[in-house]
Formats: structure tokens, C-alpha cells, sequence
């Protein structure tokens, strides 16, 4: 065993102390999400910085837990909090959940961000699915030796969001009256929100939207042979002409706003699995 198994198995045990159940879908909430854990039944909650190997969220909107339990009946593990590049982790240290995950038992992940739209349908608070990405961002995951256990050298990215799971939630989005776009994200580095010209650029080679995690996570849950749902918040506009000044805090604030329809469509998907 390598190093990296080695520590996703202490990860694994460890937790496995706590919860004995075998779930069938990691959930990772990305800033001002969440509260979709409030949904989560019976369940049981640990610290990141109590499971071996585990780093801390630094970031405001992410508690830093992980929390299991059970979703409309079926057993389930959500971060509450997640990993960005920018905050100094490693690729390895910003994918390791979704290793721990996978070694948990799920065979589906579900993720939700907080992104700026450059498309220029969207609007503050709307729903987008994400149906393909680009990575910009300036480290891959996979870089170095592979680890065969975990994964191919070389794994296929022709479809790592699920087309399944994307038509059923554009069913459940439909039966519930929900608005819902479909979108290419594009993954960046960070910490700062983009340049005009920069929104404009990533709009030309063909992003609808815009953030600071995701694609790692979604490499690697491909590279585990996971399926793979996500969903972004459109927290702000970034290609428009007029002043357009972005905090965190408003950031936030839209986040938590459509917060209930996302909730919504991620529990009925999990209930359908």
C-alpha cells in the first residue's frame, strides 16, 4: 500500500467508529449551502480536524464537519465545508474527502458551488446544472504517480457529470416549478473574483459560469469511477458593463437564498437512487 492509501484507510476506520453504515452518495456544500445538512436525519457529526489526514476549511460558509446520516431514508455523508487550492492545500489534500468517500462505500457524488454567471440569461439566484467544465486551475489532481488501486493512469472525461442524473433532475426541477439552466463551469484558482476582460475570455471558450472548486473534486471522483451530479448557485453577474463590485458576503446572501431549491432537487435525486 502506498502512502495516500494508507491514509485514506485511517480515514476510512476512523470514521467508521462512528457511523457503521454503508452510504450510497457523498454530498459535498460548497459557501452559504449549508443548510442542506439540516435535512439529513439521525446523524451522526465529526470535526475534519478529528479524522486523520484530514485538512480544515478555512473559509467562511463552510463549518468544517462532516456530517452522516440518512436522506430521505437512504444513508448518506456530506462535507460541510469543503477544500480550495487557493487556501495553500495540496491537489491531494483538496480531493482527499471524495478518496474517504469512496472508501466509505458511495457510488454517487452530489456538489453544489457558489459561481458567477457569464451567460447572459442568468440572473442572481438562478439554478445551473453543470453538464461539462474547463480547468483552469494551475495544479491537476492526478499529477504524479498513479495509484492503480484507486484508479486508471489516464481516465476517460468524455462524461463526468451524469447525463442520468442530470435528466432527472431537470424532471424533479419541472414537477416543482423550479427554473433550472444547463452550463459549462469553468474551474479557476482564486482567491479573487475575476477581471471584466477575464469573465469575457472565459466566456468566449465557452463557460456559462464561474468558480474556485469543483473540477479537482470531479476529476477525482472520475478517476474513482464515481457518478457525479453538480449544481452551481449563480451568485453574481460578472459580464456586465456597469459597476459590478462582487463580495463574499453577497456571495453568501444569494447562496443562501436559492438554497431551498437546490436542497430540494439533490434530495429527490438521492431519494431515486
Amino acid at each position: 500500500m502506498s502512502e495516500l492509501t494508507d491514509q485514506i484507510k485511517a480515514a476510512g476506520d476512523y470514521i467508521r467508529k462512528y457511523w457503521q453504515e454503508i452510504p450510497v452518495a457523498g454530498i459535498i456544500l460548497g459557501s452559504g449551502l449549508g443548510n442542506l445538512a439540516k435535512e439529513i436525519e439521525n446523524s451522526v457529526e465529526i470535526s475534519y480536524r478529528d479524522i486523520p489526514h484530514f485538512p480544515e476549511s478555512t473559509v467562511e460558509g463552510h463549518s468544517g464537519k462532516l456530517i452522516l446520516g440518512y436522506m430521505k431514508g437512504k444513508p448518506v455523508v456530506a462535507m460541510a465545508g469543503r477544500f480550495h487550492y487557493y487556501e495553500g492545500f495540496s491537489m491531494r489534500q483538496v480531493t482527499f474527502p471524495v478518496r474517504v468517500m469512496k472508501e466509505l462505500g458511495i457510488a454517487t457524488l452530489f456538489i453544489s458551488n457558489a459561481a458567477g454567471g457569464m451567460n447572459a440569461a442568468f440572473k442572481v439566484g438562478d439554478l445551473m446544472i453543470i453538464r461539462d467544465h474547463i480547468n483552469l486551475q494551475p495544479e491537476h489532481p492526478l499529477r504524479g504517480r498513479n495509484e492503480d488501486t484507486l484508479g486508471p493512469r489516464f481516465p476517460d472525461m468524455s462524461e463526468p457529470y451524469s447525463k442520468a442524473l442530470i435528466a432527472a433532475a431537470g424532471n424533479i426541477a419541472a414537477a416543482n416549478n423550479i427554473s433550472l439552466h444547463t452550463g459549462v463551469y469553468v474551474g479557476v484558482q482564486g482567491p479573487t473574483f475575476e477581471t471584466r476582460a477575464e469573465y469575457k475570455y472565459m466566456h468566449i471558450i465557452g463557460g456559462d459560469a464561474v468558480g474556485m472548486s469543483t473540477v479537482p473534486e470531479v476529476i477525482v471522483a472520475a478517476h474513482a469511477g464515481l457518478k457525479v451530479f453538480a449544481m452551481s448557485v449563480i451568485t453574481d453577474i460578472g459580464i456586465r458593463e456597469e459597476e459590478n463590485v462582487i463580495t463574499h458576503e453577497e456571495v453568501l446572501e444569494a447562496a443562501n437564498a436559492a438554497e431551498p431549491k437546490l436542497t430540494l432537487i439533490f434530495s429527490e435525486l438521492i431519494r431515486q437512487l
